[in-house]
């Protein structure tokens, strides 16, 4: 039976019980529940600003605190500020949960003491107490003015998918996170933004006004200013590319899987712009001698470089790209006084791929291309690079040539149109031309196909992702062959 609590008392487990009770201090204490309730009241206040947006088109900034906004929320709106508290607290508390957590990790480290004045009407989304002193971040800064931007047009599905990257030291990721949640609803935009404490990475989809005044916000931004326009990779697309908006805070901007701390960008090979990486891809081709002593290293997944890649390319049998330093661990003797010439999509996963390639000491040099595949598109679209560019969204690839390099894997007639597999609990990706998909050869394997047939598929409780031939029989770290 459980020792009621008298008043006066201390928290069960708390620092002063373990203290009474002759145990142990904990390395890093928990905080009280008296201080647990002001972190909670910040990230839910945090996470009913990042669903805020403007309720009108002719709606600036400075009045997004006011009267003129709506909230929206799992495909649903809400008019009422209760309302939506009433949605988050029914349905996303474990999000704010772990944004409590999140906080806390921080406020030992900057002796940081959370105020409990805190309103989620108004536009200062971190109001802190440092050593004294009251910090306010007012997002309203940061916001563009869309009041010349017609709602409608904001609303188009058809315009263009950005992609960018930036890597820079962030101390508050979770202020940028909910900036950058604001920003996009503001804009109506889709897509996928990760932040981190080493930069932003993101990829979002909407109508070209909304793209170029998000641009320009992004370079506004007192941290985002070493970049440039040409940071931004364009293509043909808009809002209808991506299923949802998700922005959130991760360990790394890009899941390499090796903590930032001990492999940053900041000792990442050196970079080439599309030029001279297709002046030193066009002497490789050329020259037998230069082609033995150099690696062209495709840093990609297999399925993107099945559809496209640069000739003469190494391509690195992998499904993720945080299995990538396992394969250059495993083959680092064929790296062995090489000169690495490096790509990938957009360039930041060359960025610390190159990195740990260079932390290796085995190279005799490791280059990158400069914005990646797309921005050689650009300048090259008949150079070196044949095939589709793979992109992460509802288009899965853009062409910049007539080049079809894969194959349909049923009867094998030149083919390079993705779709996911038939089977609702697979998410592979599968190359299946018109012909076969006619005859029903829709899944990625036999496994998928058999399941696909079966009547278990419609049964309820099933996993949401499942293990199939496709992934069990893949050699996880393949071994390159020397060459």
């Amino acid at each position: 039976m459980e020792t009621p609590l008298h008043p006066g008392m201390p928290e069960p487990d708390s620092e002063k019980w373990r203290e009474l009770n002759g145990r142990p201090a904990r390395a890093n204490p928990r905080p009280s529940r008296k201080r647990r309730g002001p972190a909670r009241k910040r990230a839910f206040a945090l996470f009913i600003k990042s669903r805020q947006v403007s309720k009108v088109s002719n709606t600036s900034p400075q009045e997004l605190g006011g009267w003129n906004v709506h909230w929206e929320c799992c495909g649903q709106q809400f008019e009422q500020q209760e309302d939506i508290h009433k949605h988050v607290a029914n349905e996303h508390m474990s999000e704010v949960l772990q944004q409590t957590e999140a906080i806390f990790k921080v406020l030992p480290q900057n002796n940081i003491k959370l105020s409990r004045k805190y309103d989620s009407s108004d536009n200062s989304i971190a109001l802190l107490q440092h050593n004294g002193i009251t910090e306010e971040f007012d997002i309203s800064k940061w916001l563009p003015d869309t009041s010349h931007i017609n709602f409608d047009e904001l609303a188009c599905a058809e315009g263009e998918v950005l992609l960018y990257y930036s890597y820079c030291d962030i101390e508050e990721p979770q202020v940028i996170c909910t900036w950058q949640k604001t920003l996009c609803h503001q804009l109506h935009f889709t897509g996928k933004v990760r932040i981190s404490k080493e930069g932003i990475n993101g990829t979002v989809g909407g109508c070209k006004a909304a793209t170029e005044l998000y641009i320009q916000t992004m370079l506004s931004h007192p941290l985002f200013q070493t970049m440039s326009t040409e940071d931004f990779k364009r293509s043909a697309g808009g809002s209808h590319c991506f299923q949802d908006l998700r922005v959130g805070v991760f360990k790394e901007v890009v899941p390499m899987g090796v903590d930032p701390e001990k492999v940053s960008y900041k000792d990442a090979g050196i970079h080439l712009t599309p030029e001279e990486f297709h002046r030193k891809v066009e002497a490789l081709s050329n020259n037998a001698q230069i082609r033995k002593d150099t690696i062209l290293l495709d840093c990609r997944n297999f399925y993107e470089s099945k559809i496209g890649n640069f000739q003469h390319c190494i391509a690195p049998n992998i499904r993720k790209f945080s299995y990538f330093p396992d394969y250059v661990d495993t083959n680092l003797e064929c790296f062995k006084d090489k000169q690495v010439l490096m790509y990938c999509t957009g360039g930041i996963r060359c960025e610390r791929g190159s990195a740990y390639l260079r932390s290796k000491d085995v190279c005799k040099e490791v280059y990158q291309l400069k914005g990646g595949i797309h921005k050689y598109l650009e300048q090259f679209p008949s150079g070196f690079y044949r095939g589709k560019l793979f992109v992460f969204d509802n288009r899965y690839a853009i062409s910049a040539n007539d080049d079809i390099i894969a194959e349909c894997r049923y009867c094998g007639a030149p083919w390079d149109e993705y779709r996911l597999c038939s089977t609702s609990y697979c998410c592979q990706l599968v190359l299946s031309c018109v012909h076969c998909r006619g005859k029903g050869l829709v899944a990625c394997c036999t496994v998928c196909q058999e399941k696909g047939n079966s009547t278990s598929e419609t049964q309820s409780g099933r996993p949401r992702k499942e293990e199939c031939e496709c992934t069990e029989k893949r050699v996880r770290i393949p071994v390159m062959f020397p060459h």
